[in-house]
């Protein structure tokens, strides 16, 4: 058995001045300071076609958002490609950013979404709310610890 050294990247997307809509950027920061080894973090405020060339790059990819709803303090799930690529405007949810990477690069990376469960989004605010503050140190800790064990894999 080859151990090959994976490539992950971390997604982080959405807006720091929004409140806890910043939780996905902020997990992203909190990861890239790890310095985990193959792991690489990219950070914007939406999702959009240019993503899908980060993406194709890698072999897991962790899109970290937000969540207004779900389960508390975080989730860590997988995503599929969605096979509709209707979006509106300039932003995608991860399925279509994947489904555009298999489409333009034949890539198929293993794909999760992390969402860190924040409660005020409708403030103009760089700050976090207490509570979802406490559920991104949770989500970081976690993360953390599971891509040091995604940091190999089974070569051929």
């Amino acid at each position: 058995m080859i151990l090959m050294a994976r490539r992950i990247l971390v997604l982080g997307y959405g807006n720091p001045g929004r409140g806890d809509d910043g939780l996905g950027p902020a997990l992203a920061q909190m990861v890239e300071k790890m310095r985990i080894k193959g792991v690489t973090v990219r950070i914007d405020y939406q999702l959009t076609v240019e993503a899908a060339c980060d993406v194709a790059e890698c072999d897991m990819v962790i899109f970290a958002d937000a969540a207004k709803f779900g389960d508390e303090p975080f989730f860590l799930q997988p995503t599929p490609a969605e096979s509709t690529m209707g979006w509106s405007g300039h932003t995608l949810p991860p399925g279509a950013v994947l489904r555009l990477a298999q489409v333009l690069y034949n890539a198929r990376p293993e794909a999760y979404v992390a969402g860190v469960r924040g409660y005020r989004f409708d403030e103009f605010s760089e700050r976090l709310s207490e509570q979802a503050e406490i559920n991104l140190n949770k989500a970081a800790e976690y993360l953390a610890e599971w891509l040091k064990t995604c940091e190999v894999s089974s070569g051929p």
